[in-house]
C-alpha cells in the first residue's frame, strides 16, 4: 500500500492536523552544549562545494541553503517542515481562520495529488470535490515530476481566478474535470443548532485564535431558547490547530483546574502540564469568554462525535471529556496525532515547524499513532461502512508512541464494541450515499446515533 509523502498542507497555505503551538521557544538563544560533527560538516561542506562549482546550471546560495533546510526536517517526520516566507504567513493567516485558495486539504501519494479532505463552504466542497480523489493536472500541467509544495502554489492565485483540475475517482470510468474559481477562504470555526426542544448540536471545524469565544457565543444562544437536556459536541473531520484553543473547548465542560492535557520532550518548555484555566488557554490579559457561560453546561449530558478525520486537537478534547466520564465518545476511531509542533521564526520571514513535544490524555495515555477509541462505536452508515482513512500510523517517519517505541512496536488501539445495526439496512454501494453529508441532518447516521444515546441517557437519569 503506498503512503502519502507528506500530509496536511491546505491549498492555501493552512497546515491542517497540526497541534501548533505559538509560544515559540528561544531554541537560537539556549547555549548549545553538544559539539558540532566537523567531519560530517566538512562532507556537506564538499557537496555544497561540488554542487555550486560543477552542476549542469547555476544554483543561487539561498535556495541550495534553503533546500539543505527542508531536507534536514523533512526527514523527521510528516509534521516537521521549513516554511518558506510565503508558507509563513499562510500558516499565520490560516490560524485566524482566512486563508486563500481552493480549500482542500492534500497530500502526495505516487506522485500525484490526493485530496485528504475538502473545507466545508470552500469552492472544492461545492464543486463536489471528495476526499481520496487524485489530481493529476493542474489546467495543462501534470502533477508527476511536481513536489507538493509546488503543486500547492499553481493551485494558489489570486481570487476570482479560476483553475482546471483533472482528476482521477475510484468508481468512475474516465477522469473528472472540474473547474474551480479560486477565492478568499474563511472558515467558521464554530456552528450550532438546537435541533429540537432541548437538543443542540455544535460542532468545531477548526481550533483557531477565536475558537474559545465562538464557542461561549453559540452555547449561550442555545441555552437562551430552553434550558438544554443534551448536547453533541460533533469533532468528525476536524483536524486539529491550537493547542490553547483545545485546552479552552476542554475547560468550557470541565470543572475549574481539572487537568486536561500534558506534554512531554526533551526540553525543559516540552515537559508541562496543561489544566481547565483561564492562564492556560487565554492569550495575554485578555477577558476570559468562558467566565459568562451558564452553569448547566458543565453537567448537561453530552456526546462528542469522533471519526478518521478528528486529529489533534480534535483528539485532546475527545481524551479530556473520555478520561474524566464527562461525554460519551461515539463514532470511530480518531486520526492519532499526537504530537505538539513548536514555530520557531527565522530571519527573511521565514521558519521551521519542529515537533518537540508528544501529548498525553489526563490519564497518561499517548494517542500517537493510536488515537482515541470510541466508548460507542457508530460507522458512518447504517450498513456498519466507514470511508477508508489515512491514518497517522500510516505515514512515512511517523513518531511513534513512545512506549511503543521502546519495545519497537506499535499496537494498534483495542476497538471498542460496535453499537448493534438497525433493522433498516443502507445502500452497500458506497457510491450511492450522498455526495456530501449534511451535518446534523436526518441522513447524518452517526448524528442520529447520537441524539438516540443522549436520549436513553435522559431516561436513565429520569428512573
Amino acid at each position: 500500500m503506498s503512503k502519502l509523502k507528506t500530509l496536511s498542507l491546505a491549498v492555501g497555505g493552512f497546515v491542517a492536523g497540526a497541534l501548533i503551538t505559538l509560544q515559540l521557544p528561544a531554541f537560537a538563544e539556549k547555549e548549545t552544549r553538544t559539539g558540532l560533527p566537523i567531519e560530517d560538516l566538512r562532507t556537506f561542506a564538499e557537496v555544497y562545494s561540488a554542487i555550486k562549482q560543477g552542476y549542469v546550471e547555476p544554483v543561487d546560495d539561498k535556495k541550495m541553503i534553503a533546500n539543505a533546510i527542508s531536507g534536514l526536517l523533512s526527514n523527521l517526520d510528516p509534521h516537521s517542515a521549513y516554511l518558506d516566507a510565503d508558507s509563513f504567513k499562510d500558516l499565520q493567516v490560516g490560524t485566524q481562520g482566512e486563508f486563500g485558495g481552493l480549500g482542500i486539504e492534500v497530500g502526495m501519494e505516487d506522485g500525484l495529488v490526493k485530496v485528504v479532505s475538502p473545507i466545508e463552504d470552500t469552492p472544492a466542497y461545492r464543486a463536489g470535490v471528495k476526499a481520496g480523489d487524485l489530481i493529476f493536472k493542474l489546467d495543462e500541467t501534470p502533477v508527476k515530476g511536481l513536489s507538493l509544495s509546488d503543486a500547492v502554489k499553481k493551485m494558489r492565485g489570486k481570487p476570482k481566478t479560476s483553475i482546471r483540475l483533472t482528476i482521477l475517482r475510484k468508481g468512475e470510468a474516465k477522469p473528472l474535470e472540474i473547474t474551480l474559481v479560486r477565492e478568499v477562504i474563511k472558515v467558521q470555526s464554530v456552528k450550532s443548532k438546537v435541533v429540537e426542544p432541548g437538543y443542540a448540536w455544535v460542532r468545531i471545524t477548526q481550533f483557531q485564535e477565536g475558537t474559545i469565544a465562538d464557542l461561549a457565543k453559540h452555547l449561550n444562544n442555545a441555552y437562551k431558547q430552553g434550558e438544554l437536556k443534551g448536547l453533541v459536541l460533533d469533532l468528525r473531520n476536524d483536524p486539529g490547530g491550537l493547542l490553547h484553543g483545545a485546552i479552552g473547548v476542554s475547560a468550557a465542560f470541565l470543572p475549574p483546574d481539572t487537568k486536561v492535557v500534558s506534554t512531554d520532550g526533551r526540553t525543559e518548555d516540552a515537559k508541562q502540564d496543561f489544566l481547565a484555566r483561564p492562564r492556560d488557554y487565554l492569550r495575554g490579559t485578555r477577558e476570559d469568554p468562558l467566565r459568562n457561560l451558564p452553569v448547566a453546561v458543565k453537567k448537561v449530558p453530552m456526546v462528542v462525535l469522533v471519526n478518521g478525520g478528528s486529529a489533534s486537537a480534535s483528539e485532546i478534547v475527545a481524551g479530556a471529556l473520555q478520561d474524566h466520564k464527562r461525554a460519551a465518545i461515539v463514532g470511530t476511531q480518531t486520526f492519532g496525532k499526537g504530537s505538539v509542533q513548536s514555530v520557531l521564526p527565522l530571519p527573511g520571514n521565514t521558519a521551521i515547524k519542529l515537533t518537540t513535544a508528544r501529548y498525553f490524555t489526563p490519564s497518561g495515555r499517548s494517542i500517537q499513532a493510536k488515537g482515541i477509541t470510541p466508548d460507542i462505536v457508530v460507522e458512518e452508515s447504517a450498513n456498519g461502512s466507514s470511508s477508508m482513512r489515512l491514518r497517522e500510523a500510516d505515514l512515512e517517519r511517523h513518531l511513534e508512541d513512545k512506549a511503543d517505541a521502546a519495545k519497537g512496536e506499535a499496537k494498534p488501539a483495542t476497538p471498542a464494541k460496535p453499537a448493534a445495526k438497525q433493522d433498516k439496512e443502507a445502500p452497500k454501494d458506497e457510491d450511492e450515499a450522498p455526495a456530501r453529508l449534511e451535518y446534523a441532518g436526518k441522513n447524518d447516521y452517526q448524528f442520529q446515533q447520537a441524539l438516540n444515546i443522549l436520549k436513553g441517557a435522559q431516561i436513565m437519569q429520569g428512573k
